[in-house]
């Protein structure tokens, strides 16, 4: 709960800065696409200054994203090799608590036998 109050305290002030800077920046701008010809380019967008400060913030947040995905891989597969190790351990821990049951219960059965003759 605390966790859900203390993203909406950030999130719609968060979302009050953005729509205030996309209604004071509602303007329409060319990004010049053609650096040999900025007189007459031949690829230029227009577009609302706002749309290219999201785009760019967008842009921004999946690069950073990408970036730190690619750097946490090495983690990642120690982590499965890992994983994989305790499986491992676990599956023999489980095979020889089987065995060591078997044996108790054999050794009990054994033990148990002559006691019943003897009582007959």
């Amino acid at each position: 709960m605390l966790r859900r109050i203390l993203w909406l305290l950030t999130a719609f002030p968060a979302a009050a800065l953005l729509i205030t800077l996309a209604v004071a920046n509602r303007h329409s701008v060319r990004l010049v696409l053609d650096p040999f010809r900025p007189e007459t380019p031949v690829l230029s967008i227009v577009m609302p200054f706002y749309g290219f400060l999201f785009g760019a913030l967008l842009i921004g947040v999946l690069i950073g994203g990408a970036a730190t995905w690619l750097s946490q891989g090495r983690w990642r597969r120690v982590a499965r090799v890992r994983a994989v190790e305790a499986k491992r351990w676990r599956s023999e821990a489980d095979r020889l608590m089987r065995e060591r049951d078997a044996e108790v219960s054999a050794r009990n059965k054994a033990l148990a036998a002559p006691d019943k003759r003897n009582a007959a």
